[in-house]
Parts: structure tokens; sequence; C-alpha cells
């Protein structure tokens, strides 16, 4: 009886294989990266739409939208705007703390806020972005002391910087939807920002930012100025202002501008509660947009 022996594959025939599955692997990687990207995009989004309905929600209960920062006097001095809508983001047990951590001592930075400061809010994250994920240890440059804090990826619209105060966020703002004589769908409110490259700007929180105005903070114009004196890494930036453009996590000039981790452009929340993703060449609508009563004729970009 004849023995048929078994072939083995040859060393040319495995490394056919091996480049075939290395060309499979290929092909196959940039399609996982384009779907986690559109995941992460989408999921960004429906975040921005959580925080445009919050506002709405406490517009209903306070007859306004949240303020910015508050005068010093104030029972919440620096507190952002986020921090406001926690109530109504299913954060009513953080918010109680807050308030009752502000009775005690009014100014947010104290070490009689910490372990509040330092909550990273799922809600306030974008998950393109590890950094914003997790709280971060930084040092206060006006006396070098450390502080622990949780980002914020989504900075209020101001208009088109804060010293105009043009549009729905600005300090002591009272904004009312009666006051956006634009249309509330042609009015941006909230847009993606990620926090700076040193988490310096970007807390949910509290913070001073530019000018004690929460300037590149917790808000941000769409042509932004720079006038910060505090931080010598930030005055080799240009005075702006600036544009909507794509930035990056590691140069310091990208916090003065709205941008985002995604391709080609970022989230937008507009005054309506709707959430659009505008690419970079909208960015010469973007003044128009950011104001609430500039009288412009805009046709909102796609």
């Amino acid at each position: 009886m004849l023995r048929q022996h078994r072939r083995a594959f040859t060393l040319v025939e495995l490394l056919v294989v091996l480049a075939i599955f290395a060309i499979l692997i290929g092909l196959l990687l940039p399609a996982v990266q384009k779907v986690r990207s559109t995941a992460d995009r989408m999921s960004c989004a429906n975040k921005l739409k959580q925080l445009a309905l919050a506002s709405h929600l406490y517009h209903d209960a306070n007859e306004r939208f949240p303020s910015v920062h508050e005068p010093p006097r104030s029972a919440y001095p620096y507190l952002s705007w986020a921090a406001h809508l926690l109530p109504y983001i299913d954060q009513q047990p953080l918010w109680d703390e807050i308030v009752s951590r502000y009775a005690k001592n009014r100014d947010p930075f104290s070490d009689a806020h910490i372990g509040l400061r330092d909550v990273a809010v799922a809600a306030f994250a974008c998950p393109s972005d590890g950094r914003a994920q997790v709280p971060w240890q930084v040092k206060r440059p006006n006396d070098n002391s450390n502080i622990r804090i949780a980002p914020l990826s989504y900075l209020g619209v101001t208009g088109e910087s804060h010293k105009q105060r043009t549009g729905i966020f600005y300090r002591r703002s009272r904004t009312r939807l009666t006051d956006i004589r634009d249309g509330t769908s042609n009015t941006l409110m909230i847009g993606e920002r990620p926090p700076s490259f040193d988490m310096q700007f970007g807390w949910w929180y509290a913070g001073g930012g530019q000018d004690l105005a929460g300037s590149i903070d917790t808000i941000l114009g769409v042509r932004e100025l720079n006038v910060v004196s505090t931080w010598p890494v930030y005055t080799t930036c240009p005075p702006g202002p600036y544009a909507f453009q794509n930035g990056r996590i590691d140069d310091p000039c990208s916090a003065f501008h709205f941008w985002s981790l995604h391709s080609g452009g970022a989230n937008f929340a507009f005054s309506d509660g709707s959430v659009r993703f505008l690419v970079y060449s909208a960015d010469a609508t973007l003044p128009a947009l950011a104001t609430i009563s500039g009288g412009e004729v805009v046709t909102t970009p796609d």
C-alpha cells in the first residue's frame, strides 16, 4: 500500500501568505481607525447636545442662561457656566456639595474645594482627548502652588472676543432667549476646544482666564485676542485675532481658537439646541454666527 506524504508549505508559500495577511491588516487598520474616529465624533456631538439641552433647562428654571463668572461679591465667584448645569445633567449631589463648599469658602481655588475641582465629569469631556477623561495636577504660575483639576472640552461662545461680549456667555452675562435676535438656529452657544497644552486653561469647575473674564478658560471668542501676561509661554503667541482652524495639543497658541481632535473641523452647539459639525473652511461665517444680535444675514454652513 502506497503512503501519501503530506505536502508542507514551502518557504516561498509561507512568505506569500504572510504578505497577504500584512496587506489585509494594512487595509483593515485605517478602516477601524476611521470607524473609531467617527464614533468619537458622534459621542462628542451627543455630549454637546446634552449640554445645550441642559442650558435650556437652566433657562427655563432661571429665565436666563448661566453666567460665566459672577462678581467677586457674589455667592459663586469664578464658578463656570458648566458647573451651573450640573443639576440638569443628573449631577445634583455634586452641585449640592459645591453650594456647601462655597458657603464655607468663596475662593474656589482654596483647599476648601479640594475633592470637587478634580471630579472628572463625563459630560464635560470629549472622548477623542484622553487627557480630558482624568484629573490633572497643575502648578499655578502666581504662587507656584499645585492644584488638582479636571478638564473641560467645551467652551461657551462669548462672541468675537471677550472684549466685545456680544455672544451668549461672558462675565456677568444674563442672556435670555429673547435677547438672541439673530435667531437661535443661527447663533453659536458652545464649541469644542481641547484644554491647553499645560492644562492651565480649560477647567470645568472654575477659572479666571484672561482679564479674569474666563476667556480661553471656560469661554472663547471666534476671533479671540491674546492678552495673557502671567503665563510667559503664552506671551510668545501672536496677539490675534485668532481664526477657527486646526490646532495641536502641544501648541500653546491653540488655546486661543476653537478646534478639535476630529478631522477637518469641530462640533458646535447652536442656541436652538442643535449640534452641527463645522468645517474649518466655514471660518468666515463664524463672527456672524457668534453674535446674538448683530443683524447679519448668515447662511448656516453644513
